[in-house]
């Protein structure tokens, strides 16, 4: 899988790590009802036990669990 940086807030230290999740969130305006899907690469910090999250594109997103579906 392809190796994304991340940046660790807890620490304040950046890492690279190919290890990671793709997660979708979708939330909903309550004024329009207009709803907005945005997609994260999440990591294990290094340092801790917390997450790392990074904000990726649509196009990202759908690159890295193709890739993640070819490695299994």
């Amino acid at each position: 899988m392809t190796e994304v940086e991340f940046y660790d807030v807890k620490t304040k230290d950046k890492f690279k790590t190919s290890e990671f999740d793709v997660r979708e969130k979708t939330s909903t305006n309550e004024n329009t009802g207009n709803t907005t899907t945005r997609f994260f690469a999440v990591a294990k910090s290094p340092a801790g036990t917390h997450e790392c999250w990074r904000v990726l594109g649509k196009n990202d997103a759908e690159k890295y669990q193709a890739e993640a579906k070819k490695a299994v």
